[in-house]
């Protein structure tokens, strides 16, 4: 799989066409630096070093689990440039680590081993007397045809051995991107799961008091970086979903009131009307293929769940009763679907086939529920619980087991899935006082542990988030 740039992909004809020679030159460059451990990718991670399997491993579905220290040294570069892209690079590893809260980043000044001796091999002795666990060591080079090369090891530190080394090459420009893929390759040796970071977070950012909002939609990377708005405000936008390609959004926006959903690509900036549609109050979500959107819609009195061929945009009718059907999502295999209704005289949650048969419920604790989605792995629905005047972010197993509510507040709602479904998304709003004023609305994080809740930091006021899946 070739490295991507955040908007475009990066060529990468020689790996395609060449691919057993592009690995023999990528080694040859790499082992100057790293002897013979290492196997090194150009555009493409095209191997992994033979590694000795250590004992550094941890276990994230334990319940508060004490963050792992690792040492992140700057990346060494050849020259200012590369090791100016080497410093920034390893500060974007480790914040994405700590964010986690699995690992917890060692000063840099308690380091004993500089970078100019580190080229062979770590002094294990060093990293231990710091209590380093796992050290993650890199090195930059810009290139001669300009482009940049970024070589890392993951070293377990007590049992002195290497346990992942990979290499990239990409334009400079992409250094972030570069840096998340690493911290995903970290995470993922050291807790068995895929990792997140190297994805973006959309949200409908807010400005103005809560009686006159102004909506519009914008887009960062997971950790706030790369920020822009996509929407200047002049329409209300509400509730974007992200498409399984990631390149394109769903978003609903209000047109003379009616409310109309669009189709916006990120690459290129265009969007598409998928048409109007009286009583929608919530876009629709993408089947897992990408080719349908599920939505529901009111129509005299009662509101009832339809799918959306976005090939022919040919609509078909999965639920039929005077109840209000609405916010569905689908499972991972699109098999099944997950959907709030009043049927049985309160809101809860149900799950039907994906043809509309077979509907049964599967709440049946106090409160009311509503917002249910499916994560990306298939073991878990998030939801928003409304009970005894507050609101909850909680999960459970597709068949209402296992309920447990991570967090809750004045409002809390809107979940969504990091792409590991290990990590969930959702906004937090204060009240609002006698004439208007706060109201305020931020996103937080929380793991499925339910411990690490972190604000996550946007330049306004922000709602409705959606995280995309890892970026291809």
């Amino acid at each position: 799989m070739c490295v991507y740039s955040s908007v475009r992909r990066i060529v990468c004809n020689e790996v395609v066409s060449k691919r057993e020679n592009v690995m023999m030159k990528a080694w040859s460059r790499a082992r100057g630096w790293i002897g013979a451990t290492l196997l090194g990718l150009v555009l493409s991670v095209v191997g992994e070093a033979g590694v000795a399997h250590a004992e550094l491993r941890i276990d994230i579905t334990r319940g508060n689990v004490d963050p792992i220290p690792i040492a992140i040294p700057a990346f060494g570069g050849d020259d200012e440039r590369a090791s100016r892209l080497g410093a920034d690079l390893a500060g974007v590893v480790q914040a994405d680590l700590e964010r986690s809260g699995l690992f917890r980043g060692i000063d840099s000044r308690a380091f004993i081993q500089t970078f100019a001796s580190m080229q062979v091999q770590p002094r294990f002795p060093d990293w231990q007397a710091i209590n380093a666990q796992g050290l993650v060591q890199g090195r930059t080079a810009l290139q001669s045809d300009g482009r940049l090369r970024v070589e890392f090891r993951l070293w377990d530190v007590f049992a002195t051995q290497q346990i992942k080394a990979q290499a990239y090459v990409t334009e400079p420009g992409n250094w972030r991107r570069i840096a998340h893929i690493i911290a995903d390759s970290v995470y993922e040796r050291l807790t068995g799961e895929s990792g997140y970071f190297d994805s973006r977070i959309i949200y409908i950012a807010e400005n103005g008091p809560a009686i006159k909002r102004v909506k519009r939609l914008a887009i960062m990377d997971q950790d706030g970086a790369n920020h822009r708005f996509l929407t200047d405000g002049a329409d209300l936008v509400l509730t974007p979903r992200f498409s399984p390609s990631t390149q394109e959004i769903t978003y609903m926006s209000y047109y003379n009131g009616v409310p109309r959903v669009y189709l916006y690509n990120i690459d290129t900036g265009k969007r598409e009307r998928l048409g109007d549609f009286p009583g929608m109050t919530f876009a629709p979500r993408f089947s897992p293929d990408g080719n349908r959107v599920i939505m529901s819609m009111a129509r005299g009195g009662s509101s009832d769940i339809y799918v959306m061929d976005l090939r022919t945009l040919e609509r078909r009718r999965l639920t039929n009763t005077p109840a209000i059907d609405t916010s569905p999502s689908y499972s991972p295999d699109s098999q099944r679907i997950v959907f709030n209704s009043d049927r049985g005289g309160s809101q809860q949650l149900y799950v039907m086939n994906a043809d509309g048969s077979g509907v049964h419920r599967i709440t049946h604790g106090n409160g009311r529920y509503a917002t249910p989605v499916w994560s990306p792995r298939g073991d878990y629905i998030a939801f928003t619980k409304m009970a005894q005047g507050r609101f909850f972010i909680g999960v459970m197993k597709p068949d209402g087991s296992g309920e447990r509510l991570l967090s809750d507040g004045y409002l809390v709602e809107g979940p969504t899935w990091a792409p590991n479904g290990r990590v969930l998304m959702y906004f937090r709003q204060n009240p609002s006082d006698a004439r208007g004023q706060g109201g305020d609305s931020y996103l937080y994080s929380i793991d499925l542990t339910g411990y690490n809740e972190r604000r996550v930091v946007t330049p306004v006021q922000a709602s409705d988030p959606a995280w995309s899946p890892l970026i291809p």
